[in-house]
């Protein structure tokens, strides 16, 4: 199954699916969780024996760019049996018109910390797709011969994320990581407009920014002063009239912006829970309490910070912090513009991250209580426009911890949410704050190369949210 899925993605661009879960650089291990995971939506878990074939079947044919959802191609094939899946696969194909090839994108990390190196990863897995991203580069201070070793080494080995899935060796003379066959060229610079990527085969490219060090649109359009580059993304929240994006939540309005943000990660987890809500029920207003893992501008012994509390040592203290998140929330869905406040308490955990949203909801939601409220938060998660974006989970032993490597941008913890039926509520949103937000970036760095890819079959979405109001799920 692992190869067919593999082929379909770097030959013709096939990204499959079960129920909006991507295959695609799964695991043995995960694609079965997958496949268990449509109980939720089917009533059923999903049979290999019934998707193997169908995935043949896609592979003995000439199929356009296009994500293909077997868990919902085999629920339709079962309630129309005169068709089947595969005559229905065949009926799909023909409605899509295939849009021409134009090649990978060519993608430049700017910068090697926690996030650079988790991108590289992720996009390492993602490599070789006949029309996707292609990583290229990483862009790093200029340092000594010794330095290109060291940062083999933490892409190789994370404390948080653990060991790398694969093989990672230096060309030193060259001056490339080679990952699981892949070449990276590692390119020194002391400043964003002072590279010439042509020189390297790079070319159009999109540069990522993680440094966060230029946040405005006069820094980050130095970027652009390079050769080869085209467009420029940044991993944190712009600033001025730099463009915030939440993938799920204002991803139609990327356009041809040459200069983007990717907001925060906080504002990522938050955004598509509050767009659901409003656009259900309404929000009026609201408070967002972010508790934060630590990250590395704060000191593991106390010394000296510019920011206020974050000298303290983060692995000691719990401290209050300053965060724009819910600013960055009305910026990205302007219907909730003005209506939070927010705060953050950074705490010492090295990774994943809790959001408390205190809400006063909307007219449609006075009489809402608890368990209506959850209903649609959990219906949200499986067949919504959102379910790329939100989780939810039930479990009296979920803990931080159990959040980490979660691809989607926040999971919500039912058994915490709190509503009195008389439209308040508090709600409760875990989120990796580094995986899942790296996540969301791929979104968005995927919607700028190349947009959204057609879907088959046309309405799954719509389709599983009926199976799920109909209560054809396990509890």
């Amino acid at each position: 199954m692992i190869p067919i899925i593999g082929s379909l993605y770097r030959t013709h661009h096939v990204v499959t699916t079960i129920h909006g879960r991507r295959l695609v650089d799964l695991s043995a291990q995960q694609i079965l969780k997958a496949h268990r995971f449509a109980r939720h939506i089917d009533g059923t878990e999903l049979d290999p024996a019934d998707s193997f074939p169908l995935l043949q079947t896609l592979a003995a044919t000439d199929v356009p760019p296009s994500v293909v959802d077997l868990a919902s191609l085999l629920a339709l094939g079962r309630e129309r049996p005169d068709e089947g899946a595969e005559e229905l696969l065949h009926r799909e194909l023909a409605r899509i018109t295939p849009r021409p090839a134009t090649g990978p994108t060519d993608i430049v990390v700017y910068g090697f910390g926690r996030i650079g190196r988790l991108l590289t990863r992720i996009l390492l897995a993602r490599s070789g797709g006949a029309d996707g991203l292609r990583l290229r580069a990483v862009v790093v201070r200029p340092g000594s011969d010794e330095d290109l070793v060291k940062r083999a080494s933490l892409l190789r080995r994370d404390s948080v994320h653990g060991p790398f899935q694969g093989t990672i060796t230096v060309d030193a003379e060259r001056r490339v990581l080679v990952a699981n066959g892949i070449e990276i060229q590692v390119i020194e610079s002391p400043s964003p407009d002072a590279v010439d990527y042509t020189e390297h085969g790079i070319d159009e490219a999109i540069v990522v920014d993680t440094t966060g060090r230029w946040r405005d649109r006069e820094g980050l359009e130095q970027h652009l002063r390079s050769r080869g580059v085209r467009r420029v993304l940044l991993t944190a929240p712009g600033k001025g009239d730099v463009p915030n994006i939440v993938h799920g939540v204002n991803d139609d309005e990327i356009g041809d912006h040459a200069v983007l943000a990717a907001a925060s990660c906080t504002t990522n987890a938050v955004a598509p829970v509050l767009k659901a809500l409003h656009e259900h029920c309404g929000v009026e207003r609201g408070h967002v309490e972010t508790v934060h893992a630590f990250t590395n501008d704060q000191n593991l012994t106390d010394n000296f910070h510019t920011a206020d509390r974050r000298g303290r040592a983060a692995t000691l203290n719990m401290v209050i912090a300053e965060t724009g998140a819910a600013r960055a929330v009305g910026a990205a869905y302007p219907p909730l513009a003005g209506r939070l406040t927010g705060s953050a308490i950074r705490v010492p955990v090295p990774n994943v991250s809790l959001a408390v949203l205190n809400l006063r909801l909307g007219a449609g939601a006075q009489s809402m209580d608890r368990e209506q409220l959850n209903a649609f938060l959990r219906e949200t998660s499986l067949a919504s426009p959102l379910r790329r974006q939100v989780d939810y989970i039930e479990s009296p032993e979920f803990a931080s911890s159990d959040g980490l490597g979660s691809r989607k941008a926040g999971i919500v913890d039912g058994l915490a949410t709190i509503a009195d039926g008389g439209g308040d509520a508090v709600l409760y949103v875990w989120y990796d704050n580094e995986h899942g937000y790296c996540r969301q970036v791929v979104r968005v760095l995927e919607s700028m190369a190349g947009g959204r890819l057609p879907s088959i079959p046309e309405g799954a979405v719509a389709r599983a949210k009926e199976r799920v109001r109909s209560g054809r799920v396990s509890v």
